[in-house]
Parts: structure tokens; C-alpha cells; sequence
């Protein structure tokens, strides 16, 4: 007997209970065991590289790689998708950290554990709130813009690591990196730059030839042992050293400071959407592949209670991860279960394997930030954009450009890719499509300036494409009485309102004294394929309908230029109009 579908609202305060029936089968039990493993191979050395890029400790990156995978996959919404800690959201921790502490120091990772709750609360709280289309204001070419200029940020930032050289940082980043080229020349240490390219000869090398091995652990092992093998350490080497082993504590915040809180605020409200925005995108890709029903609120709320463990136990701020989600996916994990053994496997390494991190060379995390960060390096798409919509094109661009030249302040490049983003789009619909229609060849009505066609003396259809609200209200006005003073004759303007989509106070108050001015100079208004939300808009205002007149509100446009052509009678050759159906 087939068991009752559980209650929504257990499903909604517990999704796992979704999945976990499907953990009684063999096959999905050895399939999750098994990508949980591989996932795990990728997560603890990126997730120290990462918290290196955060300007944190190794072992806080493998303590934000413990909590938070499990956590998002047991209330979160896409089951492969593997929560941790990811390249673009170290970064901008790192940037919003700076102003307010040294890094390094107990200031700095005790506010990088107060963002990564802040971050938690936010996303958490948009998830109850069912706000995931908050996330929607950061549209594809801010995204694009964003990424691209982030990847070459990070990718940059490690270049003192690989060199082996000490810079300080500058004020903008292109200083730092220029500053750090020219070191390079003169001051490169020749043992960690021999270590990077070691490791970057093993990553690609075994990509190529050995992809199911995974390179990255292999570079991390092999480099390692070359250190503690040959005194690099000794020879000015700069390794990674002492991790603190065993399982991070529950740390509860003893005292807030709201002064900390005001400035991290606004830092963690852009860590959270960009964060969810790379989580969600790559939920979606995966469930356009498994079929899953992917809810972008509940994911939120994992997201956000990811976030919360990893501040509750010691991490920063986390986010899904492109590379190691696809890893999970390709290996063949079906449910959340991979995510929960990933975690598992990040605690086993820090109860009995930390001592043997001591040597790995931090020229080897800089490769493994570098690897993973080119990916997200993506030019073909700026084309594609600009070609499909310029404005869209626009926007990437001076996002991409913006990042780079604010950086470190990356907050400051995404805030200003939103903002033109919003003034372009104000700007397109202030000044929607309005064309004159006429009969084309094949009985259609299409725009006479495109096509070239015949129009009518005594009868104008028009079509409008968009909203008709305040911004756009006087164009629309404009446009109409144009029309009217090119066509001396006219006696009937049909409105083809099926593009019209809504009409606000400003556009309804203007309708009404449009229709009364034509009507005083002899034109009478007729509105053809309505939606019937426009419609009931309409007859809210008395006056308008009395100006207008229900006679005068026509279905199909057939009808309203038969109403036209009846009222002018004899005085019009209507078989030969340009407006009929031949």
C-alpha cells in the first residue's frame, strides 16, 4: 500500500524528509556516498585556499566547510548543490573587512564570523519573507560584469603568493598588482614560484590525462611532502603551518557592537545576494539537467541557515559552489545525503589529519584559487549580450570596467551595475514601441514605416507596446496627436491595446482629456483587444467611460474598423480602403 504524501508544511520546515526515503535503495546510498568523498577531495584544499584569500587562517576556511554543506542540504532546496566557502564571496569578505581591522588579527576573524551571521540573518530572513525575487534586481549582465572582473581580482590578488614577494596593499588594486609585477622582475623567490608551477604542471597535467583523479588533491599532497622534504620552509618558503586540530566549538556572540554591525551591514546585504545569486543559478542549471522542482526562497533559507552554522562555529560567509556542485552532479549524487558526507569528511580531516597540512606551501592554495577562478573568466557572452540588446551590453561592460577600477570595493562596482541597470530600463520604458499599423500583403497588420504600406486618410490604428504609467503617459499623449496633425481627414483612431500591459492614475487621467480633445476636434477613439484588466481599470473612472463610451470598446480590431467604416457611410470608398482585407 502506497504511503499518504506528507503535509506541505512538514516538507517546507523539514525538505529533507523529501530525499531521505530515497537513501533506503542501494544504489542512491553508494551513488551519494561515493560524490560525497570526491566532493571532499575538491573542498578541503580549496576551502583553505579560500579562507586564505579572505585574508583568515586555513583551518576557518575548513571550519566554514564543515556546518554549512550540511546544513544547506538538509533545509535547503536543490540536493546536489555543495554549500562552502567560494572564491567571489572570500573576496569581498576580505574587502569588507579591511577598513575595520588588520588582517590576521582577532579583530579581523572575530568580525568575519559576525558577517557570516549577518549574511545568514539576511538570507534568512528573505527566505520567510518568500523575497527570492529580491535577487532578480541583479540581472544577467551585472552578474556577467561582475563575475568576470571578480575572477580577474582574485586571480591577480595571488600573484604575490606565487612570486613569493611581500607588497603592501594600495588603495585600488590595479596599484597593488602593478606595485607586485615590478617586484616580480627583481624579487621573485625562486623555490615558491618553482612550487607554483609544480603544482600548476600537476592540476593541468592530470586534467588532461587523468581527469577522474583528482588534481588538486594530488598538487596539494605532492607539494607538500616536496616542502617538508627538501627544508623549503627553511629556504624562505611560505607554508601554510600549524592547523589547530579537532571540531570547531559553539561559540555564541557575547556582545554585539553595533557600531561594527552598522558598517558591516550594508556589506553583508551584497555578500548575501551575490552569494544566493551563484548559489541559485547553479540550482537551477542542475535542475534543468535532474528535473527537480527547485523552490529559490527555500533555498534561501538553507543558504541563510549555512551561513548561521558557519558563524555559530567559527567560519565566514559561505555560498554554493559552481565547480564543486558540478563535481557533485557529474560523480552522480541524488540527494542531499553527498553534501552531509562532504561535511563529515571535512571533520574527519580536522580530528587526524591536520598535522600533515603543516608544510603545504601557500604558493600551491594560491594555484588552486587561480585554477578555480579562470573558469569564471567568460568573454563569448559579452558579445552575445551586446548583439541581443545593447543596453544590456552596456551594463555588463561598465560593471566589468567599474570592479576592476573600484576594487577592492566591489560592493561599489555591483551597486553601480544595478543602478544603470534600473535608469536604462526606466529609460526603455519611458519610451515603449508605438507604431501606425497597416495591411500588409498576406492580411496581417504590421508597422507601415517598416514595410513601407498604405494608410488610411480617415482611419489610424495604432499600437502601443508596454505600460502606460506616469513616465511614459506624455509620450504616449505626444505620439497620438502627431498622428492627428499628419492626417488633416482623420475621423477615428483605433487604439490596438493587446501590448498594453497595465495603465496607472497618471495614464488613465491622461486617456481621459486625450479622448476628450480629439473628440472636440471631430476624432472619435475606438480601443480594440483590451485586456480586461485595462478594461476595468477604465470603468472605475466615470468620466472617462462617459468620454469614451462602451459602444466604442471592441473585442477585435475587425470590429472596431467596421464601427468606423459604417459611421462614415457613402463619404468613404471602405472596399478600397488600405485598411481592408484583400
Amino acid at each position: 500500500m502506497q504511503k499518504a504524501p506528507l503535509p506541505s508544511i512538514w516538507l517546507r520546515l523539514f525538505p529533507f524528509l523529501s530525499w531521505v526515503g530515497e537513501l533506503r535503495r542501494s544504489e542512491v546510498l553508494r551513488a551519494d556516498i561515493l560524490a560525497g568523498i570526491t566532493v571532499a577531495l575538491v573542498l578541503i584544499p580549496q576551502s583553505m585556499a579560500y579562507a586564505q584569500l579572505a585574508g583568515l587562517p586555513p583551518h576557518m576556511g575548513l571550519y566554514a566547510a564543515l556546518w554549512p554543506p550540511v546544513i544547506a542540504a538538509l533545509f535547503g532546496s536543490s540536493r546536489q548543490l555543495s554549500t562552502g566557502p567560494v572564491a567571489v564571496v572570500s573576496l569581498m569578505t576580505a574587502t569588507a573587512l579591511e577598513p575595520l581591522a588588520s588582517m590576521g588579527s582577532e579583530g579581523f576573524l572575530a568580525y568575519a564570523v559576525l558577517l557570516a551571521l549577518l549574511v545568514g540573518l539576511f538570507q534568512l530572513a528573505l527566505g520567510f519573507l518568500r523575497m527570492g525575487v529580491l535577487v532578480d534586481l541583479l540581472s544577467h549582465p551585472v552578474v556577467l560584469g561582475f563575475t568576470n572582473a571578480a575572477a580577474l581580482i582574485i586571480a591577480s590578488s595571488q600573484l604575490s603568493k606565487i612570486f613569493g614577494i611581500s607588497i603592501a596593499n594600495e588603495e585600488q588594486h590595479y596599484e597593488t598588482v602593478w606595485n607586485t609585477l615590478v617586484a616580480a622582475l627583481t624579487h621573485t623567490h625562486g623555490l615558491t614560484l618553482f612550487m607554483a608551477l609544480l603544482a600548476v604542471v600537476i592540476i593541468f597535467g592530470l586534467m588532461k590525462y587523468a581527469p577522474k583523479v583528482p588534481a588538486i588533491l594530488v598538487a596539494v599532497a605532492v607539494t607538500t611532502l616536496v616542502s617538508a622534504s627538501t627544508g623549503y620552509m627553511e629556504a624562505g618558503g611560505q607554508v601554510v603551518g600549524a592547523v589547530p586540530a579537532g571540531l570547531p566549538a559553539l561559540v555564541l556572540p557575547s556582545t554585539f557592537n553595533w557600531e561594527i554591525i552598522s558598517q558591516l551591514l550594508s556589506s553583508a546585504v551584497v555578500i548575501a545576494l551575490i552569494g544566493f545569486m551563484e548559489a541559485i543559478s547553479i540550482s537551477k542549471a542542475i535542475a534543468t539537467s535532474t528535473r527537480q522542482r527547485l523552490d529559490a526562497n527555500q533555498q534561501l533559507i538553507g543558504e541563510g541557515l549555512g551561513n548561521i552554522a558557519s558563524g555559530l562555529f567559527s567560519g565566514y560567509p559561505v555560498s554554493g559552489s559552481f565547480s564543486r556542485s558540478a563535481i557533485n552532479m557529474d560523480v552522480g549524487a541524488v540527494t542531499g545525503l553527498s553534501s552531509i558526507v562532504a561535511g563529515l569528511a571535512v571533520a574527519i580531516a580536522l580530528l587526524w589529519f591536520t598535522p600533515w597540512l603543516y608544510h603545504l606551501p601557500q604558493a600551491t592554495l594560491a594555484v588552486v584559487i587561480v585554477v578555480a577562478v579562470v573558469r569564471l573568466i567568460k568573454i563569448g557572452p559579452f558579445f552575445h549580450i551586446w548583439k541581443v540588446q545593447r543596453h544590456d551590453g552596456i551594463v555588463a561592460l561598465v560593471t566589468f570596467i567599474l570592479t576592476l577600477l573600484l576594487a577592492p570595493h566591489l560592493d561599489y562596482g555591483i551597486m553601480a551595475g544595478v543602478g544603470l541597470s534600473l535608469v536604462l530600463f526606466l529609460y526603455r520604458t519611458m519610451r515603449p514601441r508605438f507604431s501606425i499599423l497597416s495591411r500588409y500583403v498576406d492580411g496581417t497588420l504590421r508597422d507601415v514605416q517598416i514595410y513601407d504600406l498604405p494608410t488610411s486618410e480617415y482611419i489610424s490604428i495604432i499600437r502601443y507596446d508596454g505600460a502606460l504609467y506616469f513616465a511614459n503617459a506624455g509620450f504616449f499623449e505626444d505620439q497620438v496627436l502627431a498622428v492627428e496633425a499628419a492626417n488633416p481627414k482623420l475621423r477615428f483612431i483605433i487604439i490596438d491595446g493587446g501590448g498594453i500591459t497595465q495603465i496607472d492614475a497618471t495614464g488613465e487621467e491622461m486617456l481621459h482629456h486625450l479622448i476628450r480633445r480629439l473628440r472636440a476636434a471631430g476624432i472619435e477613439v475606438l480601443m480594440a483587444r483590451s485586456k480586461k484588466q485595462i478594461i476595468d481599470t477604465l470603468r472605475y473612472n466615470d468620466g472617462l467611460m462617459e468620454s469614451l463610451g462602451e459602444e466604442r470598446i471592441f473585442p477585435r480590431i475587425k470590429f472596431a474598423l467596421d464601427y468606423a467604416w459604417k459611421k462614415l457611410g457613402d463619404s468613404y470608398d471602405s472596399i478600397n480602403c488600405p485598411l481592408r482585407r484583400k
